[in-house]
Formats: structure tokens, sequence, C-alpha cells
């Protein structure tokens, strides 16, 4: 992976453990992710109408993705329900990286150098340190069930985006069409609020809208360098952001134990830069 790739989907980890803290703080979650979902589907009309057309190799990607991010959404807020976020996310987020490695190699016969592959396993053991030691071998079955599927939708949506946005020829596009796919999202949590007259709390939807800002970058620019590097190591490389957000809470909410979740982030860091240098 170059520097420059590096750079950026190191960015976008940044962006998207921040709209998780979002959602983690907010008392209405589903109202949160609707707005998320809103800026990314207002986001893809902007793109639409300055991007070109994808190609049409790239349609059945963009289809496929649409319905597994429909599953992801669902999976996301049921993970919130069932059990503690910081014990289950990172359990999804630590299989999605080799879901998304064998994936590839199954589909278009990418693979990663053997340092590569070292780095990418480092990576998800790390993140899965981190879930053990916050203690998701002792937490709730059905919220550990559901962050497995939740990590089986990120890896197969990751594999469907990396190849169709290859395949699309236009990025912006792509991701246009992806994110106005989205709409639905927002309609089937508002409608029913509406209908049934039900208050809408209108700051935490501004606040879901400023991790919808967050989201759209952050998948932007993932999108961007799987068009310039191995699909499976910017997966990789981006799931760090679990272990951004456990360092966020240990220097800035002082949250405790810090020791697993340093050795943890020590751990992901060191497979990131075998990522680095594998070319």
């Amino acid at each position: 992976m170059s520097p420059f790739a590096l750079v950026i989907v190191l960015s976008a980890a940044v962006l998207h453990a921040s709209w998780n803290a979002l959602v983690k703080a907010a008392k209405d979650r589903a109202l949160v992710l609707a707005a998320v979902a809103g800026v990314h589907a207002v986001t893809g009309v902007f793109l639409i109408g300055i991007g070109p057309t994808p190609d049409a190799a790239s349609w059945p990607a963009i289809g496929a993705s649409a319905l597994i991010h429909y599953a992801y959404y669902f999976l996301l807020f049921q993970a919130y329900r069932l059990g503690d976020l910081s014990q289950v996310y990172p359990i999804s987020r630590g299989l999605a990286p080799v879901l998304v490695a064998f994936g590839t190699f199954v589909i278009i016969r990418e693979t990663l150098s053997v340092l590569g592959w070292v780095g990418l396993l480092t990576v998800s053991g790390g993140i899965c340190l981190l879930a053990l030691q916050r203690g998701a071998a002792h937490a709730n079955r059905r919220a550990v069930i559901v962050a497995t599927l939740l990590g089986v939708c990120i890896g197969a949506y990751s594999v469907a985006d990396g190849v169709g946005v290859r395949a699309s020829h236009s990025p912006i596009g792509y991701m246009g069409w992806l994110f106005v796919f989205e709409a639905p999202v927002v309609l089937a949590i508002l409608l029913p609020r509406l209908i049934r007259r039900h208050a809408i709390d209108w700051g935490v939807f501004a606040m879901g809208m400023i991790g919808g800002v967050f989201a759209v970058t952050a998948y932007g620019v993932v999108l961007y360098a799987k068009t310039i590097a191995p699909i499976g190591a910017v997966s990789a490389v981006r799931e760090s952001s679990v272990i951004i957000a456990a360092l966020i809470g240990v220097v800035v909410f002082t949250e405790r134990p810090w020791f697993g979740r340093v050795l943890a982030a020590l751990v992901v860091a060191s497979g990131v830069a075998m990522l680095a240098v594998s070319g």
C-alpha cells in the first residue's frame, strides 16, 4: 500500500470512529441512523449530478451492496439494542478484513504478499484481542451472533464495492447511486413515526447529520482507496477505527481498564505497518 493510500484510509478510520462515537452517545440511535442514511442519500443525488454514469458491469455490485447495506443498518441497530457495542462491535470489525481478503481472492484473484497477509491477520487479531479483553467472551450470546452477522455484512459489501467501483470507471457515479439507494432506510425509520405522530427530536437528528457527513466522507475515501490499493489491505487498515475509538475512550473519557486497549492498539499498529511496507 502506498503512503498516500495509507494516509487517506487512516483518515477515514478516524472519521469512522468519530461518527460511531456520536451514534453510541445518542439517546435515539435509530433516529441518528436515519440521519446518517439521509446524508448519504442527499450526497448521492449531488454526486450523480456531477459524475459520469457507472458502466453497466458495475450495476450488479451496486444492487448487491445496497441490499447488504439494508441488512447492515438493521444488524447495527440490533447490536446497539442487544449488547454493549464496545464489546460486540470489535468482533464484526475484526472479522471483516479476513473475509474481504478471501473474498477478493476468490472473485478477482487479488492477493497480498506474505507480509501483507501477516499484517492483515495481525490487524484482525488485535481487534479481536480488544473485543475479548472488553468481555466479549462473556457477552450476551445473541449480541455476539448479531456482531458476527454484522461482520459478514461488512465483508460482503466491502468486496462488492471494491469490485464494483473498479468496474464502474466512475467512482463518483458509483458512490452517488450507492448512496441514493440508502434513502429507503430513512423512510423506514421516519415514516412510522410521522404516521403515528410521534415527536421527532430534531436536535438528535441534527447530531446524526453531523455523523452522516463523517460517514459519507469516510466511505467515499475508502471506495477511492480501493481503486489504487489492494482491497484486502484497505479493509484491514480501515478497521483500525475500532482501535482509534478505544484510544479516544482511554485518553479523552478516561475509560478503564486501559492496559488491554493500549496493547490491542499496538498490535493493530504493527499490522498496519506491515501492510504499509508490503507493497
